[in-house]
């Protein structure tokens, strides 16, 4: 389960993404440069798909699967995807591509987000989806997107190989259930104009797993242009009382996760917490510019978003024929790093509890850390600095955090 906003800003688009997976699944940020078109073809997860070339990306990877949980390429397009019920059984279907594989694709083959999501619909009609979303388990699932780049977006929502897709206007929310109805304007050939989308929603799938968290991210979209990356982070981190904990803007009293799941699905938030079965691997944000020349600002983070640090990521375009490149701390690619960020997960608690304290002591600890990193690359972007200057910035940071780990225990 996970959760996906962007919304509009002056000159661009921002994009954020939670990816909630099993617990003990390690999931890692990586970096794959530009690829041209091979005889060969690309073996996905569990199929093969011919090899179209691909754009340089960045992703946030399940270390088992070939796919990404989000990410960002070299031409300011954002995707990150959801799971969803329908009235089509996914177990029905032989193993073939699953979310996480188009998120991947889509990026590597979209030069703006029009071309992702053609992209996208085409690999849908030609392989399908199908297979287990998790290692080792039987979670095959229809999957919805969020596919943005700076001036425009798509909402797009699957079932099977049907789809369809809305543009997402000023902003956008999506959740694990289906959001559209008959406002869509584009579609598989099999979904006839005028077609309410909902109906195609599994009549027994509670939405209440996901009306909670829908609230938060489309309140904070509601603001519109006001909302920045920072306000993103802080919504990342709702345990279901509101944003809290942006860089540079530390919460005196973090709020804890919420002990449990309550029959309403109020226990189930944007920074997931449900014990033994899912939580935060991952989060997310990225501001995407409309004009050529502006950087592309990317926030990445291992494990939960509320005991975690969103570490700067810049993407830097190629120049002088070099390929383009991303340069950030090496921890957020490090397996062994990822379960050091789970360690000092809270375990719940009243306000004022051993959850809250525990939080409090993680966030006394990290919160300085966050708030450097960002005012330090945020000087880095305004300057227009190289490889070197973001090199040298990367190690600084990598170094404290990896210290703060091992403080933290």
């Amino acid at each position: 389960m996970c959760d996906t906003a962007c919304v509009r800003r002056p000159g661009g688009m921002l994009f954020a993404k939670s990816s909630d997976r099993p617990v003990d699944e390690v999931q890692v940020l990586r970096w794959f440069g530009r690829r041209p078109p091979g005889e060969q073809p690309v073996q996905a997860t569990y199929v093969p798909v011919p090899d179209a070339g691909a754009a340089a990306v960045v992703g946030s990877q399940p270390t088992w699967m070939w796919g990404f949980e989000h990410g960002v390429n070299e031409h300011g397009v954002a995707i990150g995807n959801e799971k969803v019920w329908t009235v089509d059984d996914p177990r029905a279907v032989p193993p073939a591509l699953v979310g996480m594989d188009l998120v991947r694709l889509g990026l590597e083959r979209g030069a703006t987000a029009d071309d992702a999501l053609d992209a996208v619909t085409a690999l849908l009609a030609a392989h399908g989806q199908g297979g287990s979303g998790e290692e080792g388990g039987d979670e095959p699932y229809w999957s919805s997107f969020l596919i943005v780049d700076g001036r425009s977006g798509w909402v797009l929502e699957t079932s099977g190989r049907s789809w369809v897709a809305q543009p997402v206007g000023d902003g956008a929310a999506i959740s694990n259930r289906l959001t559209l109805t008959t406002g869509w304007t584009r579609s598989s050939p099999d979904v006839a104009p005028g077609t309410n989308w909902d109906e195609r929603r599994a009549p027994d799938a509670p939405t209440g797993i996901a009306d909670h968290r829908l609230a938060a991210t489309r309140a904070c979209v509601a603001r519109g242009p006001d909302v920045t990356p920072a306000d993103l982070v802080a919504t990342l981190r709702d345990h279901g009382t509101g944003p809290w904990g942006a860089p540079g803007r530390p919460a005196t009293a973090p709020p804890p996760p919420p002990e449990d799941v309550r029959d309403d699905w109020s226990g189930v938030t944007v920074c997931m917490h449900v014990r033994g079965y899912q939580c935060t691997t991952a989060s997310m944000v990225a501001d995407l510019p409309a004009a050529a020349g502006e950087p592309l600002r990317v926030w990445a983070t291992l494990g939960s978003a509320c005991t975690a640090v969103f570490l700067p990521v810049a993407v830097l375009p190629g120049e002088a024929g070099r390929e383009p490149r991303a340069v950030g701390p090496a921890v957020v690619g490090d397996p062994d790093a990822r379960r050091a960020f789970s360690a000092p997960r809270p375990r719940g608690g009243a306000p004022g509890g051993a959850g809250a304290a525990a939080l409090a002591t993680v966030r006394a600890v990290l919160d300085p850390i966050e708030a450097a990193a960002w005012e330090e690359a945020d000087a880095l972007w305004r300057g227009g600095a190289g490889p070197d200057a973001w090199r040298a910035a990367a190690e600084g940071w990598d170094r404290a955090v990896r210290s703060a780990l091992a403080a933290l225990g």
